[in-house]
């Protein structure tokens, strides 16, 4: 195992570092075990809800199955909806391109490195939902934690020693065959088990120290992304190397095949259902956390008078978070005829209203997380407008008015949206977000333009990433 802690990309890391990142190891250790010997074997399990794109998820079991010759692995973990999301679009780039995709989700064994990781995102979910309720706290910790703590080259020496602790899990995986990660410690736990080929596909636009994973291409969405990967400028009090040439790739937007399969098409309907008066469908993604409630609930109340006079047919994904959903049922009133907790209810829902009609206010629930985060992939095609924070879903192909961010990493997501023309700024109270609401559905010419601005972008290239990174992964990139 190669040390990738003591030097990252050229530039030298100090002792107190270091000593903490193996302190940090050490401690896990001791509290999960040392599994360095252990000899997990490989099996596979068909993913249901993935069925179109033929994933296979990797699990552990008696003897090792062997992976087809066209194998690509999609190694990821669990950190809210966004990186299970990205995960999706890179399996589904690899299907269409000929691959056969494996989920690799390292959170989800009975393994050390996997209870690290485990406990590391519950920590980062409870203080994503304190900062939510206190703004001190998020003040002074989230806010600059997200923005500046993890943007420090310091801290990805933490990051690079605890994922070593994931480095038995890949005992009985080939390690030639092409692996994208979605989130870095999936990337760095493949080059300390010595993958050859491996992608690393960041999913901010803010550049963070949190995401180096020296050995794999970083493949980067947008040019602002690229600039600050390739000069690390800020990452330090002091200048750093910054990544080389063949290391560090911009890509473009992580979206799947799916979705932009027949873009243009769903561009002209919606363009055709806003200017012929039929309700404005608007869609609401709740989150893996269920963070920002109390604006989703201004939200909703705003919008009702609008569903009630036929204005808006609205769409709310709750993801598994059936306790936000009762929750909100407490709030406001909300028809359950149109609950969705049946995924092959939905599906045919989503089909029907492709041409058809939608009224009312739908609530969708899923307690299978690839349901869960699925369903929004579902709807986004059927839907106008898309309210989101501005997270993995910033650069998705909707027209999109971003609510208030949840950790200062995401600001940047919603300036690179507002850019770029398929976006409107984010709108951090729930006043200033309403009224945006009310100028949307009054002036529906904006929308129209977002959609065309969606048409010129495809042309582009823009939203290609994510067969990019499948290239890159397999040896043929641009």
């Amino acid at each position: 195992m190669v040390d990738k802690t003591s030097v990252i990309f050229g530039n030298e890391i100090d002792k107190k570092t270091i000593k903490a990142a193996e302190k940090s190891k050490a401690k896990y250790i001791k509290k999960y075990g040392d599994d360095s010997n252990a000899d997990y074997k490989i099996s596979f399990k068909d993913i249901d809800t993935l069925d179109f794109i033929g994933a296979s998820n990797i699990v552990f079991g008696d003897k090792n199955q062997k992976f087809e010759d066209n194998a690509l692995i999609v190694g990821n973990i669990r950190m809210g909806f966004g990186h299970y999301r990205i995960s999706i679009a890179m399996a589904s780039a690899a299907r269409a391109l000929g691959y056969k995709p494996y989920w690799l989700d390292l959170a989800s064994f009975d393994a050390t490195g996997s209870k690290m990781i485990r406990e590391q995102n519950d920590m980062y979910s409870l203080a994503s939902r304190i900062s939510q309720k206190s703004k001190l706290f998020n003040k002074i910790v989230w806010e600059p934690l997200n923005s500046e703590g993890f943007k420090k080259i310091t801290y990805n020496a933490k990051d690079q020693k605890n994922s070593e602790l994931l480095v038995p899990i890949f005992k009985n995986i080939n390690k030639d065959i092409p692996y994208i990660a979605t989130h870095v410690w999936p990337s760095q736990a493949a080059i300390h088990a010595g993958m050859t080929h491996v992608v690393n596909a960041i999913p901010d636009n803010w550049p963070m120290g949190l995401h180096l994973s020296e050995g794999a291409i970083h493949a980067v969405q947008t040019p602002f992304a690229y600039f600050g990967y390739k000069t690390l400028n800020g990452f330090a009090k002091t200048p750093l190397k910054g990544i080389p040439e063949e290391s560090l790739k911009e890509v473009g937007c992580f979206i799947d095949h799916e979705l932009l399969v027949d873009l243009e098409n769903d561009n002209k309907r919606r363009k055709d259902r806003i200017n012929s008066g039929r309700p404005i469908r608007i869609l609401m993604t709740v989150g893996g956390a269920g963070a920002g409630f109390d604006m989703f609930l201004a939200m909703v109340k705003h919008l009702i008078p609008y569903v009630e006079q036929n204005k808006v047919a609205l769409f709310i994904n709750f993801g598994d978070h059936k306790d936000v959903y009762e929750k909100l049922c407490k709030k406001v009133s909300i028809n359950t005829k149109n609950f969705f907790n049946q995924y092959s209810e939905l599906k045919d829902f989503a089909k029907e209203i492709k041409e058809g009609d939608a009224q009312g206010i739908y609530a969708i629930y899923n307690e299978n997380i690839f349901e869960a985060v699925y369903s929004t992939n579902l709807l986004m095609p059927v839907t106008d407008l898309l309210i989101t924070k501005p997270s993995e879903l910033a650069y998705y192909p909707i027209p999109k008015v971003f609510m208030r961010h949840i950790g200062g990493h995401e600001v940047y997501g919603a300036i690179n949206g507002r850019e770029y023309g398929d976006s409107t700024p984010e709108y951090p109270t729930e006043k200033e977000i309403n009224s945006m609401l009310d100028k949307l559905l009054d002036d529906k010419e904006i929308l129209c333009h977002m959609c065309d601005q969606i048409d010129e972008l495809k042309a582009q290239g823009r939203y290609n990433g994510a067969y990019e990174c499948v290239k890159l992964a397999v040896g043929k990139n641009k």
